[in-house]
């Protein structure tokens, strides 16, 4: 029961933290104040990266080296996205 609950909660933070960025995004905040809504929306993305590869894909029971690699490929996808962000303006 105590998995089920897990997932739920992770279900929650999930969906704040997307419903947060579609506000964010909505709200006009990247016409006016473009890279602090591009921090806000990196932020949130890095989150729910993190809580999907944690919990969903059980990186919390796998051997550290196998976190670490993950995280790094994370940080590498999010210089990426940053990079691609300058073609945008």
């Amino acid at each position: 029961m105590s998995r089920l609950k897990l997932y739920t909660a992770m279900y929650i933070v999930l969906f704040v933290l997307a419903t947060v960025q579609a506000l964010v995004e909505m709200t006009g905040m990247l016409e006016t104040a473009y890279w602090t809504a591009f921090g806000i929306i990196m932020v949130l993305s890095f989150l729910k990266a993190l809580a999907v590869a944690g919990y969903y894909q059980h990186l919390r029971w796998e051997p550290r080296s196998l976190t670490v690699l993950m995280t790094l490929a994370l940080l590498a996808a999010l210089a990426l996205t940053g990079a691609a962000s300058y073609s945008i303006l």
